[in-house]
């Protein structure tokens, strides 16, 4: 059974969408882009070359670090994301979002909330939890603005024009509940000044509350909003059905089940109960099925259309996202067996992993839907199809270098931390002699950054120049026929 994204429609009829929200979206996904891989790069230059923390306390590696993780999860891709759903959601549901102010109040809220991570962070103002490092002060908004924003999501479902619900839809339901949840139990805590605060949970439990927060947050925000953004951009993009709207229905309830278990898998080897650790395992390696499910479902969707390859680089983004997303939802169930685990934790095999979702999966997603939507809400053509297909093979050819290269600086801590000499010692007892021997990967890692953040660059370059070629006046803001 084939579905397409706009399928159980009513008769083509004038629609008021609000596609300024849209391109407001789109503007801060490309500004925090640029923001989150620059500091990424430094970061990576930093590691390679320690001088260019510059001596100061605000440019150090632990201060920036989390900068770069908020700013690209957070920022460039949560900004991405409401685009995409805003998009979406009305033409699925053949109506205008619920409410303008609330959509507004939604985008500047974010906006500043990603200003106060901005400064803060830089400041040593955390709560040194990952993913989770904003003082209180900021979560409160953080939950206050989610609030609105599911407000807007759940209002527009219910004026809808239209009964069924596609699938796309039922990922963004499960990011929309499921991260209110997680922000909320994981950033309960007593304030004790207006910059500091006691977290209620204190030690094992505290780790196994941030884990699995962590670990969810990545499983939905970086994942489950992403895969309904593919389920009805990638269809879109090609003009072609979903493969499987059955397997697309199995997938997401297998993985919503599967992924909220996964998280103790983080804490192998630790003080956590045996039990626990195992039932993390055995959940992530159960995370296979329905992920390959997935990323089998968006390939087979390019079934009939992989000719468009040689020529149209938002499908050759969508090929490289979505084989980008079945490999990391393979490593990431493999190293959370104890056996891999033992090896790769705390390594540079960790960061390559990471890389490969965020920047492979995610990334490349995000600049497919880009370049789709952007001469979509602006009512043009995008302005260089050329300068799209040169960024697909310098974003591509860097994260490759990225990832491979962390894989092998990886693989040597590990097996460097391990080794023992004849008579039973460490033979590498000393911690610098790991970083010299890692230092060509971390160069090599520089170069790939550099690439990529190239890439994000042209994208803007690109859209600038789409946006400058849009028709002014009238002509760009009428209302849109539903079809």
């Amino acid at each position: 059974m084939s579905v397409e994204p706009d399928a159980h429609r009513a008769q083509p009829r004038a629609v008021d969408y609000d596609d300024a929200i849209v391109k407001k979206f789109i503007v801060a996904t490309l500004v925090f882009g640029v923001v989150g891989m620059l500091v990424g790069v430094i970061l990576a230059l930093q590691l390679a070359w320690w001088p260019a923390n510059l001596g100061l306390e605000y440019t150090t590696f632990g201060r920036l670090r989390p900068l770069h993780t908020n700013a690209v999860i957070f920022a460039f891709t949560g900004n991405f994301i409401f685009a995409g759903i805003y998009y979406s959601i009305q033409r699925l549901l053949k109506t205008r979002l619920f409410s303008d102010a609330l959509s507004n109040i939604h985008f500047w809220g974010w906006q500043l909330i990603i200003l106060a991570a901005a400064i803060s962070l830089p400041m040593g103002l955390t709560q040194g939890k990952e993913y989770a490092e904003l003082i209180w002060p900021i979560d409160i908004a953080i939950a206050v603005i989610w609030v609105v924003f599911a407000i807007n999501f759940f209002g527009t479902i219910a004026i809808r024009k239209v009964k069924h619900l596609y699938v796309a839809i039922w990922f963004y339901m499960s990011m929309v509940i499921t991260i209110a949840v997680l922000h909320i139990v994981n950033s309960l805590a007593v304030p004790a000044t207006l910059t500091r605060s006691y977290p209620i949970y204190a030690g094992m439990t505290d780790a196994l509350v941030q884990w699995w927060y962590g670990h969810n947050a990545v499983g939905f925000l970086l994942t489950t909003p992403i895969l309904g953004l593919m389920y009805y951009f990638l269809p879109k993009s090609v003009e072609r059905p979903v493969f499987s709207y059955r397997l697309s229905i199995i997938h997401f309830w297998a993985l919503i089940f599967l992924y909220i278990w996964a998280g103790p898998h983080h804490l192998l080897y630790s003080a956590l109960p045996d039990w626990a650790q195992t039932l993390g395992m055995v959940f992530s390696v159960m995370l296979i099925a329905p992920s390959w499910g997935g990323m089998l479902n968006g390939l087979l969707t390019l079934r009939g259309a992989w000719d468009r390859l040689r020529t149209d680089p938002i499908v050759k983004f969508w090929a490289v996202a979505v084989t980008f997303y079945g490999m990391s939802t393979f490593e990431g169930p493999m190293m959370s067996v104890r056996a891999v685990n033992s090896l790769s934790h705390f390594t540079d095999w960790t960061i390559g992993h990471v890389h490969s979702g965020a920047l492979g999966w995610v990334g490349m997603a995000a600049f497919a839907m880009t370049y789709w939507l952007v001469p979509k809400v602006w009512k043009t053509e995008l302005y260089s199809v050329k300068a799209a297909g040169l960024h697909f093979w310098i974003a591509t050819i860097g994260i490759v270098l990225y990832v491979v290269a962390m894989w092998a600086a990886g693989i040597t801590q590990g097996l460097m931390w391990r080794a023992l000499d004849d008579g039973g010692q460490l033979k590498y007892p000393a911690f610098l002699d790991t970083v010299l021997q890692l230092m060509p990967f971390y160069w090599i890692r520089l170069i790939g950054g550099l690439s990529y953040l190239t890439g994000m660059l042209m994208c803007c370059w690109n859209v600038i120049m789409t946006v400058k070629n849009a028709p002014a006046g009238d002509a760009a803001v009428q209302p849109a026929v539903a079809k």
